[in-house]
C-alpha cells in the first residue's frame, strides 16, 4: 500500500505536467500572411506577422495572468478602402450637390494605428471621418462647373490634404483619392442644368460647324469657277503672249544685229583708251618710282647730315667734359697742395711752439729744483720780493692819498711808519679805533657840538 500512493502521485503529477504543455501549445498562434496581431503585455507592445522582426508567431496568454498575460489587437496589413458613397457637398457658391469618392489605404505602422484605435472597424469610421472632412473643405473653396471638369486635379488635392492626419494614425494611402462622380442632390437641378448648358454649347458647335461646311463648299464652288475662267484668260493670255514674243524676237534680233556693231566699235573705242590709259599709269608709275628714289636720297642725305652734326655735337661734348674734368682736378690738386702746405706750416710752428714751452718749462724746473735746494737763495728771493710789495704798495698809497687830498703830518720819525699808521685806518683795528674816538667825542659837550657841526656840514654838500 505504501508503495502504490507514491505512484499514484507521481502520475497525477505528470498528467498536470502533460496537461500544462498542451495548453501552452494550444496557446501559440501563426498570424495569417495579410494579418498583423499588436500584442501587449505588462511593459512592451510588439506586432508580429510576415516581415516583422519579432516573427509572426507567439504565444497567447490570457491577460489575468501576471507578467505573461497578454493582450491582442488584429488589423489587416493588406490594402483596403474607405468609400463615400452620395456624400452631400457644396460649392464654393453654396450650391449642393452629391459625390462618389473611393480610397484606398494600408495600414504603414501597426503600433502606431493600435494606439490609436482599439478595432479594424473603428481605424474605418475615423479614416472616412478624415475623408469627408477633406472633400467638403476643398470642395467648397471651388465652383461647380470647375468640379465637374478638374475632378482628377481635386483627388490629388484630397490626398496631399489627408497625407498627414494618416500619418497620425500609422496608415498611408495607395493610390490618390478618385473624385469619382458628381451629381445632384435631392430637389436640386443645377448640374442637370450644366448638363443642359453643355449639350447646348455642343448643339451650337455643331451647327456652326456644318454651316461653316456648307460655307466652305460654296466657297469651293465659286472658287472652282474661278478657277476656270482664270485658266480660259491665261491661255488667251499665253496665245498673245507668245505672238509678242516672236514679233518681240523678231525686232530683238534686228535690234541685237545693231547693238553688235556698236558693241565692236564701242570695244575698239575702250581699247585705244586702255591703251592710252596704260601709258599714261606707266608714266605716271615711272615719275613716282622717280620721286621716291629722290626723296629717299634727300631722306637719306639729310640723315647722314643729322648723324654727322650729332657726332660733332656728342665730340664737342665730349671734349668740353673732358676739360672741365681736367680743370676741375687741376683745382682740386692745388686746393689739395695748398692743404698740405698749411697742414706742413701748421704742424711747424705747433712743434716750435711745444718746443718753446717745453724750453721754458724745462727752465723753471731747474730753476725750481735748485731753489729748494739752495736756502740761502731762497731767502734771497723771499727779500726781492717783499722789497717789490712794498714799492708797489708806497705808490698806490701815495697815488691814493694823493686823490684823497688828506695831509699827512708824520711824527713817527719817517714818512714810511706815518703812512703805515693811516694805513691803519682803514682796518678793522683802526675802525674799531675810530669808532671808540667818536664814542668819547659824544661823551663831552664839545665833542657833541663838533660832530653836529660835522653832520651839517655833511648834509649841506649833500645837498648842494
Amino acid at each position: 500500500m505504501s508503495n502504490v500512493i507514491p505512484y499514484i502521485l507521481y502520475s497525477v503529477g505528470g498528467v498536470i505536467i502533460l496537461s500544462i504543455i498542451i495548453w501552452v501549445m494550444s496557446l501559440r498562434v501563426i498570424v495569417a500572411p495579410n494579418v498583423v496581431h499588436i500584442v501587449q503585455r505588462s511593459k512592451t507592445t510588439v506586432s508580429y506577422g510576415t516581415g516583422h522582426s519579432a516573427g509572426n508567431t507567439y504565444y497567447e496568454f490570457p491577460g489575468w495572468l501576471p507578467i505573461i498575460g497578454v493582450t491582442v489587437r488584429q488589423l489587416p496589413v493588406n490594402n483596403f478602402d474607405v468609400a463615400l458613397t452620395a456624400y452631400e457637398a457644396y460649392d464654393k457658391d453654396r450650391l449642393p450637390f452629391l459625390v462618389d469618392v473611393k480610397a484606398f489605404f494600408r495600414i504603414a505602422n501597426t503600433n502606431a494605428a493600435a494606439q490609436k484605435v482599439a478595432s479594424f472597424e473603428e481605424l474605418v469610421d475615423q479614416l472616412t471621418s478624415i475623408v469627408q472632412g477633406a472633400v467638403r473643405s476643398i470642395l467648397a473653396k471651388s465652383e461647380l462647373d470647375k468640379i465637374m471638369s478638374e475632378r482628377s486635379t481635386y483627388g490629388e488635392q484630397f490626398t496631399r490634404d489627408v497625407f498627414t492626419q494618416l500619418t497620425q494614425w500609422g496608415v498611408e494611402p495607395v493610390k490618390n483619392i478618385e473624385l469619382m462622380d458628381v451629381r445632384d442632390a435631392r430637389d436640386s437641378r443645377v448640374i442637370e442644368n450644366i448638363m443642359a448648358k453643355k449639350k447646348s454649347e455642343i448643339e451650337k458647335d455643331s451647327r456652326k460647324t456644318v454651316a461653316e461646311n456648307l460655307k466652305l463648299a460654296q466657297q469651293a464652288e465659286i472658287d472652282a469657277d474661278q478657277q476656270v475662267k482664270v485658266k480660259k484668260a491665261d491661255a488667251d493670255r499665253i496665245v498673245g503672249t507668245q505672238q509678242a514674243e516672236s514679233d518681240k524676237a523678231v525686232g530683238i534680233s534686228r535690234e541685237q544685229s545693231s547693238q553688235a556693231i556698236q558693241d565692236e566699235a564701242k570695244i575698239t573705242a575702250e581699247k585705244l583708251m586702255s591703251v592710252k590709259q596704260v601709258n599714261v599709269v606707266r608714266q605716271a608709275e615711272i615719275e613716282k618710282q622717280s620721286a621716291i628714289v629722290t626723296a629717299e636720297q634727300q631722306k637719306a642725305q639729310i640723315q647722314i647730315n643729322a648723324d654727322a652734326q650729332k657726332y660733332e655735337t656728342v665730340i664737342s661734348a665730349d671734349a668740353d667734359k673732358y676739360r672741365i674734368e681736367q680743370t676741375s682736378v687741376a683745382k682740386l690738386t692745388e686746393k689739395q697742395n695748398e692743404a698740405k702746405g698749411i697742414l706742413a706750416v701748421g704742424q711747424s710752428n705747433a712743434e716750435a711752439e711745444k718746443l718753446n714751452q717745453l724750453a721754458s718749462v724745462t727752465a723753471q724746473t731747474t730753476l725750481a729744483k735748485e731753489v729748494g735746494q739752495n736756502k740761502q737763495y731762497q731767502d734771497y728771493l723771499v727779500r726781492i720780493k717783499e722789497v717789490e710789495a712794498s714799492i708797489e704798495v708806497g705808490v698806490e698809497q701815495a697815488k691814493n692819498i694823493g686823490n684823497a687830498e688828506i695831509k699827512i703830518i708824520a711824527n713817527t720819525g719817517d714818512v714810511q711808519g706815518g703812512i703805515k699808521s693811516i694805513g691803519e685806518l682803514f682796518t678793522p683795528k683802526g675802525g674799531t679805533n675810530a669808532a671808540g674816538m667818536l664814542e668819547a667825542l659824544k661823551q663831552t659837550e664839545s665833542g657833541r657840538e663838533l660832530l653836529n657841526s660835522l653832520m651839517a656840514l655833511m648834509n649841506k654838500k649833500a645837498d648842494d
